[in-house]
């Protein structure tokens, strides 16, 4: 199966998934994520903010604020950024995505010490995303020290995944 495949087939199976079968999975995720050493190390957390087909991170982002600093994306055209989180400025963004809006100040990347990703996974790490590359890029500069964890729905994670050099591994990987 080729990437495009594979992210065609996981969106309609994670969209398959009733409403409240998706909440339960995520606060499990969630759940998980938040009782990794690493996370109860960090001091600022990168958390995405989801769409419709991945888990959701509405309360968690709620919950995670009150006790850590919270960054989330922006794209800005083909560059990934994570700014300050706050409900208030959330607009929609790139590909519809609930992002900081342009007055949000902007998180050094250095200053990121745990990540959380959302796509496809393999049990070592590899991952599957939306196909821009985005995270990649980010994740890959010099000056990213975060430890990254990979979260998805159970049946998100595979056996195998095509790899290409520009693929960054993920730190730990953690399903419903």
């Amino acid at each position: 199966m080729t990437k495009k495949e594979l992210r065609a087939a996981m969106r309609r199976r994670n969209l398959g998934m009733d409403a409240a079968e998706r909440a339960e999975a995520s606060r499990r995720i969630f759940g998980r994520a938040g009782r990794l050493e690493a996370f109860g190390a960090a001091r600022t957390v990168g958390v995405f903010c989801s769409l419709p087909d991945e888990p959701d991170t509405a309360e968690t982002l709620a919950r995670w604020s009150a006790v850590k600093r919270i960054v989330v994306p922006r794209v800005e055209g083909d560059v990934m950024r994570f700014c300050e989180y706050d409900p208030q400025t959330l607009r929609p963004g790139a590909f519809g995505i609930a992002e900081p809006g342009p007055e949000a100040q902007t998180c050094d990347p250095s200053e990121i010490d745990l990540v959380i990703v959302p796509g496809t996974f393999t049990a070592a790490g590899a991952r599957c995303g939306r196909g821009r590359g985005y995270y990649d890029k980010y994740l890959a500069r010099p000056d990213v020290h975060a430890v990254k964890v990979g979260v998805c729905f159970a049946h998100q994670l595979v056996g195998e995944l095509p790899a290409e050099p520009h693929d960054v591994a993920m730190d730990y990987i953690i399903t419903d």
